[in-house]
């Protein structure tokens, strides 16, 4: 289905946030004089990912989806921005909070699409590509972000999660239609044209 490939790229993009992040900051505590900060770093990462989590979980959404996911993917984009110029731990542990809060949202709502684009029977099967596609981008974010590191400094992994959601949502943009359900109205509409039984001599 289009819209589960479309989806699956954009589990790819928040993948590469994970694994870029990790070894990212990693590097960075390290470069810094302070390896064993490493876990506050990434934990604020993750603490900003669980509050978003929740507040996403208790809000009544009355946006579609469509448009919650439209929103929230380029904020996320945006604010892995600024990780790569980030010279400070208090500036990266800032920005780490902001990051994981955006991601959440886009996480989840990508999941509630999965319920809309795909029949019951197949679901299972659509929730395991998108989870492959944010194991498959962690991968591949930590590997970029690696390389990365090893040849230009600490700093420059932190662009894995920028290049990574921001390809993404090229591709979220382009192919936008397809993650709309078939409306009610459409499908009723194949229902319609029955006519009146006639008597026929």
């Amino acid at each position: 289905m289009p819209g589960v490939r479309v989806l699956a790229v954009l589990m790819l993009g928040i993948g590469t946030v994970f694994g870029g992040m990790q070894v990212s900051m990693t590097a960075f505590t390290k470069a810094m004089g302070e390896p064993g900060l490493n876990g506050l770093m990434y934990g604020a990462f993750a603490a900003g990912n669980m509050i978003a989590g929740i507040v996403c979980g208790i809000v009544a959404w009355k946006t579609s989806p469509q448009r919650r996911l439209l929103l929230a993917y380029p904020l996320l984009v945006l604010a892995t921005t600024p990780l790569w110029a980030a010279h400070a731990m208090v500036v990266l542990g800032a920005v780490g909070l902001v990051v994981g809060l955006c991601i959440a949202p886009s996480l989840i709502t990508g999941y509630t699409l999965v319920e809309k684009l795909v029949p019951a029977s197949a679901r299972t099967e659509a929730f395991t590509w998108l989870t492959g596609a944010v194991g498959l981008g962690q991968a591949a974010g930590a590997t970029v972000g690696g390389r990365l590191i090893d040849a230009h400094g600490a700093s420059t992994g932190f662009l894995v999660p920028l290049g990574g959601t921001a390809a993404a949502l090229v591709v979220l943009l382009l192919a936008r239609k397809a993650l709309t359900p078939r409306s009610e109205s459409v499908v009723a509409a194949r229902g319609v044209g029955h006519r009146e039984p006639v008597s026929v001599d």
